[in-house]
This record gives C-alpha cells, structure tokens and sequence, in this order.
C-alpha cells in the first residue's frame, strides 16, 4: 500500500499536467460550439427552407457519426498530404463541431421557446428582424439555454477522453503512460475517474454560479 501510494504521489504532477491539455480543449470546444451553434440555431428558426435543410444536415451528420471517426478524418485525412493539424488543434476542431451541432438544438428549443410577439413589436418600433433577433430575443433565449448548455461542458469532457488516442497529452494519455509503466492499471483507472469527476463538479459549480448570475428575479415568458 505504501508503496502504491508513493507511486502515485511521484506521478501526480505529472498527471496534473494532463489536466491543462483536457481542460483547454474542452474550453475551446465549448467556445467553438457557441460561435458556431448559436447561428445555426436562429438559422434553423428564422431562416428560408434552403438554410433550414442545411444546418439539418450538419446537425444530422455530426449528431450521427461517432467522435472517434471524426478525429481520424481531420487528424489522418483531411488536410494531408498538404499538412498535418496537431492533435491537440484537431481534437478542438473535431470537439467543437460536434458540440456546435448540439449546442444549435439548445438554442433552437430556447429561441422557439419566446413569444412570437417579442419580434412582432421590434418590427413595430421600426427595428429589422436582424436588430430584434440579436437585441431582444437572443439575450432572453441565451439566459433560457444556460441550464442546458452547462451541461454540454460534461458531455465535452467526457468525449475529451478520446483525444489522447491522436497522441494529445491529456489526461488519458499520461494515465496510460503511468499504467504502463508501472503496471498499476486499476489504480491510475480510478485516480482518472477521480480527475474526471472533480473537474466535472468544479466546472458545472461554476457555470451554475454564472447562471444565477445572470438570472432576472422574477423574468418569466408566457
């Protein structure tokens, strides 16, 4: 047990440093996923048929192929043999256009969630549908989604587990490393169950103190 235990206090640091990579790549994805999905929300809401089958299809393809084939494409595929995006770059990329595709439905769901007339009286003050979307019906919507969107952050950092298969120095990655070298596969297992799990409830801790935050006393839509 001694020992064990002197194993993992030696390999720890290490392992700390696993965290930086897993949790920037997370933050990136998540940022990524926001810039791109909230777009595709009001696009699937307001926009003609042709954008609406679009954004469906995006939706649809990123929605129905598995993370891992995704990272294979960009990191082996795509760009080469012109050049080679590292993995940690690719991990964001491929993390972030997957998660844009669900953060759209979270903003779609919240956006349609409004009262119709919001926009009906922007049209009536004289301002465009680009003025009324951005200033009066986004900002309520966003405050709607946080709920759901905070939880996009565990589902990112769950799927973020996957990257170390592209050679990113994560988490996984130097949990491996360690298991090998010391043969203590169990043990680094659980103590990255342990990573995971604790970076999870500080992450949603702080989204949740974000949300109330934000929060208007008494805001309801009808």
């Amino acid at each position: 047990m001694q020992e064990v235990l002197s194993t993992l206090y030696t390999s720890l640091p290490y392992i700390l440093g696993g965290c930086i990579v897993t949790v920037g790549s997370v933050t990136l994805a998540l940022a990524l996923g926001l810039v791109l999905g909230v777009p595709m929300a009001v696009a699937q809401v307001y926009g003609n048929k042709l954008v609406r089958f679009l954004v469906g299809v995006y939706v649809w393809f990123f929605r129905g192929t598995p993370i891992l084939v995704l990272l294979f494409l960009l990191y082996f595929g795509i760009f080469w043999p012109l050049f080679q995006l590292s993995a940690f770059i690719s991990s964001c990329i491929v993390l972030g256009l997957t998660s844009a595709a669900y953060q759209s439905q979270i903003f779609r769901g919240a956006i349609q969630s409004m009262p119709s007339g919001q926009l009906k009286a922007s049209r009536a003050l004289g301002m465009t549908d680009c003025s009324g979307i951005s200033f009066i019906i986004l900002p309520q919507a966003m405050r709607l989604a946080l709920p759901g969107w905070s939880n996009e952050f565990s589902i990112l950092l769950k799927d973020s587990a996957l990257i170390y298969l592209l050679g990113a120095s994560d988490i996984m990655a130097r949990i491996h490393q360690m298991a090998d070298s010391t043969q203590m596969h169990f043990t680094f297992s659980l103590l990255a169950g342990v990573l995971y799990f604790m970076i999870t409830i500080v992450g949603l801790r702080l989204l949740r103190r974000f949300e109330r935050k934000i929060y208007i006393p008494g805001y309801q839509h009808s």
